[in-house]
């Protein structure tokens, strides 16, 4: 079994499929970006001189590194496109050819996603890609090299004709790990984080970066707080406090919980979530109202601990289809 990084991927919704943890010997992950143009949906291949072949950004995860930074680097790398990501597309796998030499012969799977590249101006890096192809999907289709990669362009067509393409995230994540409530005399709401749960939040900040929230709001609860600071000191934004999220608050008046997290998800810019175990029932109720699919609901957690101390769930809702939620991916925290 290959070693992974953390967190990572405990499930995801990929059209209406459910993709779980990696399980091949060589993992990776890109991107497809995308665009509209004059006649419609356009999307980029990339050339590599290395094979002669048409293909996707993608690339192998460095140390300690997730699967969605793993995407975003990549593009950033090898086309010069500094992207967020969109909604989870299919996930490819295959058999390494014995001639690329040491990795040859083992099994590789490459986790996808859709980036939308409006506006961007494409630089291929010269080296690992030295020419990009803005083109239609049809076109796409008969030039990619490799049967496999057309798999995740059938996922990113679909979500393009059922208006499910654009889409905003919201991510909400469960504080990291606190000192346990057995050796804390003191108020509740001050509990700090545990060492351990210090280093899951700096994994918890370079792992949310990816989707470029624009917004931070959470339990004004010290562990909560501290969870977010790595973030918050990354990205310059302000935290927003809801006492609603609060344990305290929740267990006073679920119906305000609810409402608070409805207006949320009526926000059309990239937001964060942070709360606490007790609160994310009736925070993921709303979302379930919400869901698009079946497989969105299958993903979403519905029984506990919801989220493990330092999880993420990223809500993908879809900007033309009346706010559904279109797809759901789950992250595990990081361990260490």
């Amino acid at each position: 079994m290959p070693s992974f990084s953390t967190p990572r991927v405990a499930s995801r919704s990929s059209d209406d499929h459910v993709c779980s943890a990696p399980t091949s010997d060589v993992v990776a992950a890109g991107a497809l970006p995308w665009r509209l143009g004059a006649d419609g949906l356009e999307v980029m291949l990339v050339h590599r001189p290395r094979y002669d072949d048409w293909s996707w950004p993608k690339g192998k995860l460095d140390a300690g590194e997730t699967l969605p930074e793993c995407a975003v680097r990549e593009v950033n790398e090898e086309v010069g496109l500094a992207v967020t990501l969109g909604r989870p597309l299919a996930v490819t796998q295959y058999t390494l050819p014995a001639r690329i030499g040491k990795d040859g012969g083992r099994s590789k799977e490459v986790w996808y996603w859709a980036a939308d590249a409006t506006g961007l101006t494409a630089r291929p890096d010269g080296d690992e890609v030295d020419e990009v192809l803005w083109t239609t999907p049809d076109h796409a289709r008969r030039t990619l090299s490799m049967a496999s990669d057309v798999a995740p362009l059938d996922a990113l067509v679909r979500a393009y004709e059922q208006q499910q393409l654009r889409t905003v995230p919201l991510l909400v994540l469960r504080h990291a790990k606190a000192k346990p409530r057995s050796s804390w005399s003191r108020a509740e709401e001050d509990r700090p984080l545990a060492a351990t749960g210090r280093r899951q939040a700096l994994a918890v900040a370079r792992l949310t970066a990816v989707w470029r929230p624009e917004h931070l709001v959470s339990s004004p609860w010290r562990r909560c707080v501290e969870t977010l600071s790595p973030l918050v000191k990354a990205t310059g934004l302000a935290l927003k406090y809801k006492q609603a999220l609060t344990e305290a608050g929740a267990k006073k008046d679920s119906r305000k919980t609810r409402r608070v997290m409805r207006k949320l998800l009526d926000r059309r810019h990239p937001l964060l979530v942070c709360s606490h175990r007790p609160v994310l029932p009736l925070l993921f109720q709303e979302v379930a109202r919400r869901a698009e699919d079946d497989a969105a609901l299958r993903v979403l957690p519905d029984a506990e601990p919801f989220l493990r101390p330092g999880g993420v769930l990223v809500v993908h809702q879809g900007l033309d289809a009346g706010r559904r939620v279109v797809a759901v991916e789950v992250y595990d925290p990081a361990e260490r």
